[in-house]
């Protein structure tokens, strides 16, 4: 009995993209409490697996940033990055998590009608672990805990590109603004059930709703910083050497094994035939992503760029996101090519704007976020995909995180400024502000 129960339990979608069928739970709650029970805890473990990889992400990030950063530098960038998983956490167990999941009464943009607001906080013996939740996917503190994990993801974005000249109080009070508010909401359109969903609009894992609306906070926060000390002169773009490549790809390689959980994890269960599926097209769109920023790097910089290969993976990875459960393995190559050869074209054209994004966080995930958004109308096994609703997606959600970002960085900019002192600049963040250097050699006299 159990193995036919499974079996009808995973025919009827209950654990995979569509609907689950009430007539299969009912049966599975009456005639077995103990294989749905099972079943839960199967998928709740998978589910923690993937909070788990996606956490892990983080580290990736502060080795990215760390990497390509300079080395006087360092000690800055990882102070960011270390608290930026924290601000991202807190704020979103404050009010994050029930902005982005409100429970539209009616599909709209700011229909909240507050439901299960306190229960978090006030009234914890409320929370649903039960199999009757989320189709015995994973139960609530898993929920909220597995999506923390990625509006502190759409915050870590935003610190690479603004890097090495940003105040350190402006950015964390940024990023308490922009995850705690504007990232839910606008994810709330689509994951809550709001206005873009009703519209039809399809992003499984976040190229718009987590990878854009980074992205698009990156490239406001560098619009108004302006770029680093020397790095445009005489019309020439001056080189920053990074402090580490080692540690920038030990990075890429910590945010693919992430990816894992950040694409596998949203399948919302252990379904074997839906996550076996998302973590091919996954991997293959970083690979053909690695091999599109590896030839697009030579043909216009006439050398092998370790840095095109490392954000090619990482542009693939970004690209198939929107669509890594719906994009057969084919196409997902394609769509992660693309996407590498996008990253560096995007890295080129932002130089000649003189607009300096010291890890390439707007080429990656804005452009290619963008892009992943888009193939899903091109590419998807679902028909009712289409172009057009994923370009009005991708443009209501664009407007709303560019200009909300754009606000805050300009107010903040206006009552007390954004950008550290020329002097700071110059000899670097961390001796000023931290007091200590992330790289020192100690002779013995």
């Amino acid at each position: 009995m159990t193995k036919l129960l499974l079996a009808e339990l995973y025919s009827s979608n209950l654990l995979g993209f569509a609907s689950a069928s009430e007539a299969a739970v009912t049966q599975v709650v009456e005639e077995g409490p103990t294989v749905v029970d099972s079943l839960l805890t199967a998928n709740n473990i998978w589910m923690m697996l993937c909070t788990a990889l996606v956490f892990i992400m983080h580290l990736g990030f502060a080795g990215v940033e760390a990497g390509f950063g300079q080395a006087k530098n360092t000690v800055n960038i990882l102070f960011k990055n270390t608290l930026t998983p924290v601000i991202g956490i807190l704020t979103y167990a404050l009010g994050g998590f029930f902005l982005m999941y409100p429970a539209f009464e009616t599909p709209g943009w700011l229909a909240f009608n507050g439901a299960n607001w306190n229960t978090l906080w006030f009234s914890p013996s409320t929370a649903d672990v039960s199999p009757g939740y989320a189709g015995a996917g994973y139960t609530f503190w898993t929920e909220f805990l597995f999506q923390a994990m990625f509006a502190a993801t759409a915050a870590t974005i935003v610190s690479g590109a603004v890097a090495e000249r940003i105040k350190i109080t402006s950015y964390l009070i940024f990023t308490v603004i922009f995850v705690g508010v504007v990232y839910p909401i606008i994810g709330s359109w689509k994951w809550g059930l709001g206005a873009l969903d009703a519209m039809g609009f399809w992003d499984f894992a976040g190229s718009t709703l987590v990878h854009s609306v980074g992205g698009w906070g990156a490239l406001a926060g560098i619009m108004i910083l302006g770029p680093r000390l020397g790095k445009y002169v005489d019309g020439k773009v001056v080189d920053k050497p990074g402090s580490s490549v080692p540690l920038a790809v030990i990075g890429v390689f910590l945010l693919w094994l992430g990816w894992f959980g950040f694409n596998g994890g949203s399948v919302l269960s252990g379904d074997p035939g839906g996550t076996s599926f998302v973590l091919v097209t996954t991997c293959l769109a970083a690979c053909s992503g690695a091999l599109g920023g590896f030839l697009t790097g030579y043909f216009v910089f006439k050398r092998l760029d370790l840095g095109m290969v490392l954000n090619g993976v990482l542009a693939g990875l970004v690209g198939i996101t929107a669509g890594a459960d719906v994009i057969n393995p084919g196409w997902a190559l394609l769509v992660g090519f693309i996407a590498g050869i996008l990253v560096v074209l995007s890295a080129v054209t932002l130089d000649k704007l003189k607009l300096d994004d010291v890890v390439g966080a707007v080429s990656v995930h804005l452009t290619c976020g963008i892009w992943g958004t888009l193939a899903v109308g091109l590419f998807s096994n679902n028909p009712d995909h289409t172009f057009w609703i994923q370009l009005k997606g991708v443009v209501i959600c664009g407007a709303a995180a560019f200009i909300s970002a754009y606000v805050i960085f300009f107010i903040m900019d206006k009552i007390s400024g954004i950008r550290v002192s020329e002097e700071h600049e110059s000899a670097g963040m961390d001796s000023h502000e931290h007091g200590i250097r992330g790289y020192t050699i100690v002779y013995d006299e």
